[in-house]
Formats: C-alpha cells, sequence, structure tokens
C-alpha cells in the first residue's frame, strides 16, 4: 500500500467555520488556484473569472458559506488571520460593488450571483465536494482547474497524484493501527512519541511543540468566546446560542481577567457527575455555536466535528489533570494518528461518509488520546478509539437547511461523550478479549459510508433536513 505522510497540522487546521469541506477546503481551492495563475501565467492578464460549484457543494454550499470562503480566497486571504468580525462588511463590499481584487492586487468585474453558480443538479465523479475555476485572459486563453475539497480542509486538484513517501520518508511510515501497533512494540513507545519522531522529519521538535500549543490556544479562546456571546445563530433557523445561557448558570455573574482564573473557578465548582457532564456539553456547544457563526475553530479533524476534542481536552485539562504543556501536546499528537489512519482507510468527509466520518472519527480521536492521557496502553487507546467509532458507525448527515447547527451542534456533545465514555470501558477492559480491532472498524465505516445513500451525504435531501423545513421554531 502506498503511504501517505500526514502531519499532526494536516489534521488540526487553524480556520474559519462553519464547514471544513465547504468552507476552508474551497477557501484554500481558490488560494491555490491563484498561487497556480502565478506560476504559469500573469495574474494580472485575467479578464473573467467563474466558480462552478457540484455536488455536496451546490446543494450546502449556502449553508455551509462555500461562496463566502470563494470569495475570500480569490481575494487573497487568509484564513488564519483574516479577521472574522469583517467577513459580512467584505462579502457586501463585493457583492454591492461588483468587484473583486484577486489577491489584492487585480481588479476584475465579479458578480457573485452570476459568476459562483450553484449547480445541484451536477456532480463530478471523484468525489461530491468539486469545484472549477473558468479564467479567460486578455489574449482570448481560457483556463478551466477543478478541485475537490476530500474532508477536514485537505484539498486535491483534478489530476493530483499524491507525493506520499518521495515527499518526506518518515521514521515510522503509519497506515493502518496495526501499522501502529508494530512500531509501539518495536520501539517501547507511546503513540505520542511515535507521532513525535515522524514530526521530525518535517520540522526540529520545538516547533511541532510551539505549534500545537498555539492549536491549543485557538481551542481555548473558541471555546471562552462561545461560552460569553449570546444571541442567535445565522442563517435563518434562528437557533439560540445555548453555551452562554448554561455558562451563567454553572457560574452565575462572576467575571474573570484571563483563562487560568476561569479555568480554576470551574474547577472549584466540584466533580459531580452531573456538573462535570454539563461542562463537557458546554464546551462543545461553545465551540460548534462560534463554528456555526463564521467563528474562528481548529479543524479536528473536521469542522462540523470541532467541538469534540477540545470539549474531551479542556475536560481532562480542567478535571482530569491534564493542565500542563507536555500533557497537552501528548493528547493531541495521539489524536492526531488516529485521525490520520482513518483518513487513510476510510474518509473524513461528510460527503463521502455521513456524519461518522466527522463526529464518529472525532469521538475515537478523542477517546484515544484521553485514554493513554490517563494512562492507558497503547492497545487500551486503539480499544477506545474502535469503541467510539463503534457506536458512530451509520450516523447519516442531514443538516438542517445545509447549516452546520442542527443537529451538528449538539452531536458535538454526544461524541464529546462517548468518547470519555470509550475512554472508561478501555482503561477497565482488556485488548486480548476483544472482538473488534480498530482497522477492523475502520475498514466497516468505509463500507458503511460506500452503502449509504447519497441524500444522507451532506446534501440536505433526507433525515432531518426535510422533516424539519426551514423556519420552524425549536421545540
Amino acid at each position: 500500500m502506498p503511504h501517505e505522510s500526514i502531519s499532526v497540522f494536516d489534521i488540526f487546521k487553524i480556520g474559519i467555520g462553519p464547514s471544513s469541506s465547504h468552507t476552508l477546503g474551497p477557501w484554500k481551492a481558490a488560494q491555490r488556484f491563484l498561487h497556480s495563475v502565478e506560476t504559469e501565467r500573469t495574474l494580472s492578464d485575467i479578464i473573467s473569472l467563474q466558480v462552478l460549484l457540484y455536488g455536496s457543494l451546490a446543494k450546502t454550499g449556502k449553508g455551509h458559506g462555500t461562496d463566502i470562503a470563494v470569495q475570500l480566497g480569490l481575494g487573497g486571504e487568509d484564513p488564519v488571520t483574516f479577521d472574522v468580525n469583517s467577513i459580512d462588511a467584505r462579502i457586501a463590499e463585493i457583492r454591492l460593488g461588483k468587484k473583486l481584487v484577486l489577491a489584492h492586487a487585480h481588479e476584475i468585474a465579479f458578480d457573485p450571483q452570476v459568476d459562483i453558480r450553484f449547480l445541484v443538479n451536477e456532480s463530478l465523479p471523484y468525489h461530491p465536494n468539486a469545484l472549477t475555476f473558468l479564467a479567460s485572459f486578455t489574449n482570448g486563453e481560457k483556463i478551466a482547474a477543478t478541485y475537490y475539497s476530500i474532508g477536514g480542509g485537505f484539498v486535491k486538484r483534478e489530476g493530483e497524484v499524491i507525493k506520499g513517501a518521495a515527499e518526506v520518508v518518515l521514521p515510522f511510515p503509519v497506515n493502518t493501527a496495526g501499522d501502529l501497533l508494530h512500531w509501539c512494540r518495536k520501539t517501547g513507545l507511546p503513540i505520542h512519541e511515535v507521532v513525535m519522531e515522524n514530526e521530525q522529519a518535517w520540522r526540529p521538535e520545538k516547533d511541532t511543540i510551539e505549534g500545537i500549543l498555539k492549536i491549543w490556544q485557538v481551542m481555548k479562546e473558541c471555546i471562552v468566546r462561545g461560552c460569553y456571546t449570546p444571541g442567535a445563530l445565522p442563517g435563518g433557523l434562528e437557533v439560540k446560542r445555548r453555551a452562554p445561557g448554561l455558562t451563567k448558570k454553572l457560574l452565575g455573574d462572576q467575571h474573570y481577567s484571563d483563562y487560568e482564573s476561569w479555568a480554576a473557578a470551574i474547577r472549584a465548582g466540584g466533580n459531580d457527575f452531573g456538573y462535570i457532564l454539563d461542562w463537557v456539553s458546554c464546551f462543545a456547544l461553545a465551540v460548534n455555536e462560534e463554528n456555526a457563526a463564521f467563528g474562528r475553530v481548529v479543524t479536528a479533524p473536521t469542522n462540523g466535528a470541532a467541538g469534540v476534542i477540545p470539549a474531551v481536552l479542556q475536560y481532562y485539562a480542567i478535571f482530569a489533570g491534564g493542565d500542563t504543556d507536555e500533557k497537552i501536546v501528548a493528547f493531541l499528537l495521539t489524536a492526531s494518528e488516529i485521525g490520520s489512519i482513518f483518513k487513510k482507510g476510510a474518509t473524513i468527509s461528510a460527503a463521502m461518509g455521513g456524519c461518522q466520518a466527522e463526529i464518529g472519527v472525532s469521538s475515537a480521536m478523542a477517546a484515544a488520546a484521553l485514554t493513554e492521557s490517563l494512562g492507558g496502553t497503547q492497545r487500551q487507546a486503539m480499544m477506545a478509539a474502535e469503541i467510539a467509532m463503534e457506536h458512530h458507525l451509520g450516523m447519516t448527515c442531514d443538516p438542517i437547511a445545509g447549516l452546520v447547527q442542527v443537529p451538528c451542534i449538539e452531536r458535538n456533545t454526544m461524541g464529546a461523550i462517548k468518547a470519555i465514555t470509550a475512554c472508561q470501558l478501555a482503561l477497565q477492559g482488556m485488548p486480548d478479549f476483544a472482538k473488534v480491532s480498530l482497522d477492523k472498524v475502520v475498514n466497516t465505516m468505509w463500507e458503511t459510508a460506500k452503502d449509504m445513500n447519497f441524500k444522507y451525504k451532506e446534501t440536505s435531501e433526507g433525515g432531518l433536513a426535510i422533516e424539519v423545513p426551514l423556519g420552524m421554531k425549536e421545540c
């Protein structure tokens, strides 16, 4: 099997909501398209540009902000640093002026209502998330470049061959859970140390640590912001944010100057089961409410599932002694390897596999990371990942109105709780007696994905998406 080298920073990406495949991916595709033009031609020679959206990008792209992402990407903005508070103003400027400045350098006439086309009845064979850029140049030349957003913010250009091992050679190449267990046994290293050894093929260890802690910082900021930002989410469903109300119920009207004092106040509330359960749910709600509002989140491994890992990691940091940089880094390294195994052996794209590919994978990642962090063996960590995914198998992706809100936000709370439960089962269990291996559940998830009806794969054409029409009030 050809080896695909995937870094922790491929699995965890800083970006803007609400979707890694429908927002971040198209944004990056637009960036790549501009780069290809600048490399092969002259950007200033473009006289017109159209964007064609196919398949799932067309069917749920409006709710997922695909058109917004494409415009910002073509405008040269970076999803890691762009001010999320400026999105509405920038998009309004393009819409009203019917002008787009490509890469901050070259202005062309561009009407989003005309030049971004949602081809809801057309799909391309390679992947449901496809978009094509059509550009015309001053010399009469016309080009078409097609990109696929294949899940988790990963983008592939049509005809592109993944370089894999030819690009970077890892000391411990891993495609499957069996490979990972082999290296753990051979070296005696825990999962996170095997991953760190591989990361050094890309960069020095200190840079990896610094980057992971930046990921954690963005996660923390997202949680806190979500816990204190009230109001309704955009898009027309009028879904009310719940994390702020839950935060106030749990902490009252106390105010905090920094994250540390806030975390200390949460910890001081005790270890009652219901109290901790409420906080885990609150953390997950906070992240995915921010995600739904075009906030800055970390793809983990997708935006739709961005709340699971931060919620479990915050639980670990506040309630289970995981509040050191070393422990945070180890947790995220382990989680990333489990995510990469699912990406290689199945999919992390809801448009390919339903929500099992998003919430299910994120729950498996969190379960394995928490298990190893709490002293579990490598086999127990993999057992926890298997348990978490086993109980997400077959989960459909049926977002109401194509918005990453219902049922997506609550599903993150369920994924987080399942991850913690899977961890506890694995820590109290014996892998020797497990009937299902992690590799078997990865294979099963992929076979289930292939069998799943297309209408349950992020099309908003089945399930809750048709049972609860846009505008229906919440119960």
